[in-house]
């Protein structure tokens, strides 16, 4: 597993969630400077400089202000519970919109620090990643090239299309970009196999197997789930794919609660980088809130072993058993 490191230090004086994670660990959990700088993914001298801001501005006196602590336990004991690296928990419990929007602003600010000089980095799709772009603010990169691990739309109407989130993540990053272009769905799997061996796709598909980080989302599959993938299959296959015991859409694979996948045809028909070759990915970064994901957000932590959990608290506590 690849340690991310957290390379602006000017803003990270200014994020006032890293700077109670780390007076949390400090005064309460007891660890040392050195081992906090570790588990941050910074310097010494960066977690010296948080934990004096911290009491310089009151959020540290005797104790961390119960409000943000809330979010910061939550976190601390997911990290515990999962294995994971980190997890980001933001506060509160919304519609689905709002969970999105306010996750997504979480892994905007996360990625903004986390992507490195040289970085290759995996995109997939989904409501939470496209809200990332709104609080992405990256300093410059050099050498950054992004991989769209799946592949667009059609339907020029379409609100998100997985193409578009990688070309303007990119973008802001004046970074090479590898699109997967080729429709989402297609009608065989012997047309999936062409399109990857004889139209120039098998150079994405060999440099997805060696991503330094891959960004995902997940999508419940309940029969009244928000599932991006509802609206690009049909009714049929929708159907079908509960009989199978499918919880869950990452990357448009469809898992069961094992986090396995569920056996159906359009497993084979989907113009996707596998899961398991995202699981090779060095860091793997899962963004997904609300507490009717909490089944879809377990599987898919099975499934690819992610390292770091951007989440809200509604499914935070859903994941800890706390509801």
């Amino acid at each position: 597993m690849a340690k991310l490191e957290r390379n602006n230090h000017t803003h990270l004086m200014d994020s006032r969630a890293l700077r109670l994670r780390a007076a949390w660990l400090y005064y309460n959990r007891g660890l040392t400077q050195k081992d906090i700088a570790e588990h941050l993914g910074v310097s010494r001298s960066t977690v010296i400089r948080m934990l004096d801001e911290a009491l310089k501005r009151a959020e540290v006196q005797i104790w961390i202000n119960e409000q943000p602590g809330d979010c910061t336990a939550l976190a601390l004991r997911l990290e515990e519970m999962l294995g994971l690296d980190e997890a980001v928990v933001v506060p509160g419990e919304g519609n689905t919109d709002e969970t999105a929007r306010d996750v997504g602003a979480a892994l905007g600010r996360f990625l903004s620090e986390v992507i490195a000089d040289g970085h290759a980095v995996g995109v997939g799709w989904g409501r939470t990643l496209n809200a990332s772009l709104q609080s992405f603010r990256p300093p410059r990169r050099e050498n950054v090239q992004i991989v769209s691990l799946l592949g667009g739309i059609v339907e020029t109407n379409a609100v998100i299309n997985p193409i578009d989130y990688s070309w303007r993540l990119a973008s802001q990053l004046d970074a090479d970009c590898l699109l997967l272009l080729a429709p989402l769905i297609v009608d065989s799997a012997e047309t999936k196999q062409r399109l990857i061996e004889r139209c120039g796709l098998g150079k994405l598909f060999e440099r997805a197997k060696n991503l330094d980080l891959a960004v995902i989302s997940c999508g419940d599959f309940s029969p009244t789930g928000t599932s991006m993938s509802h609206n690009f299959i049909s009714a049929e296959d929708h159907a079908s794919l509960l009989e199978t015991g499918a919880v869950c859409d990452t990357l448009c694979h469809f898992l069961d609660a094992d986090g396995r996948d569920v056996s159906h045809p359009i497993q084979d028909r989907v113009m996707t980088v596998g899961l398991d070759a995202i699981s090779q990915a060095k860091h793997i970064v899962l963004a997904s809130g609300g507490r009717r994901r909490v089944p879809a957000i377990k599987a898919t932590i099975k499934r690819t072993g992610c390292h770091t959990l951007v989440t809200d608290e509604a499914a935070a506590r859903g994941l800890l058993g706390l509801d």
